[in-house]
């Protein structure tokens, strides 16, 4: 997958929150587009005290949930952990695994925030600027704003305020669990955001994509062994409820 450079990374911290200020001017809302076939997610993780990081990228057919592509990646870290700034710390090495796709997807879906972010610029909102494809943030927690619990029944979502303005939905996507927190990344607005993230829940509460994407980048972290694969294959059942490190 080819994309152009929208910025270099050796940055301070305060440099990047500059940086992710301006950059937030240039996302777009607006709805997806209808044909949404192949979804990718992506996920790092990390051991604690560590200093590599391990990506993972799995590109999907949404309308089986049929794995099309995986990657993984690893390498040293190369930005501190600080709050508000993660896409700077985990955007290099998951851009590397987007280099690698020999597929382009249609959306990506991140296990973070899009503009539901102090600055407008999540995870979700930065890695759609750079790959100028539409995104979306699911992340498990809330970062900013507040908001209302949802109804128990699947499918209810209440909005997420910040500042006095609607950043994303708090979105109870199984009855009686924990709702997830669904705000546009890039190329996204906030309605065809929540339907995206739905129609990818099976009987968990995590959309099928981000577990599989999220089991693939713990496995590397454990056996070591970065992987490209171009296959057909169902996705893992396995359900993560937590992540190695909040989505930001």
């Amino acid at each position: 997958m080819k994309f152009d450079n929208l910025h270099p990374w050796d940055l301070r911290p305060t440099e990047a929150v500059a940086l992710q200020k301006e950059l937030a001017s240039r996302v777009k809302l607006q709805p997806l587009p209808a044909a949404c076939d192949l979804i990718a997610a992506s996920d790092v993780s990390f051991n604690v005290g560590g200093d590599t990081l391990f990506a993972a990228i799995v590109v999907m057919n949404r309308k089986d949930f049929s794995v099309v592509e995986e990657v993984t990646v690893q390498d040293r870290v190369t930005f501190p952990y600080v709050p508000g700034l993660l896409s700077f710390r985990e955007l290099p090495i998951l851009l590397q695994g987007f280099a690698q796709l020999k597929v382009k997807p249609d959306l990506v879906l991140c296990d973070g925030q899009g503009i539901a972010h102090p600055r407008r610029l999540g995870i979700a909102s930065h890695l759609g600027l750079w790959l100028g494809i539409p995104t979306v943030g699911s992340a498990k927690n809330i970062l900013c704003g507040k908001y209302e619990e949802p109804d128990d029944t699947k499918g209810s979502k209440t909005p997420i305020i910040h500042h006095k303005e609607v950043i994303g939905y708090a979105v109870r996507s199984r009855a009686k669990v924990k709702p997830i927190f669904v705000s546009p990344g890039h190329l996204a607005d906030l309605d065809s955001s929540v339907d995206l993230v739905m129609s990818l829940i099976d009987r968990y509460r995590i959309p099928v994509p981000i577990r599989h994407v999220h089991n693939l980048s713990n496995a590397v972290r454990k056996e070591g062994q970065p992987v490209t694969s171009f296959h057909s294959q169902p996705a893992s059942d396995q359900d993560p409820e937590t992540s190695a490190q909040p989505g930001l």
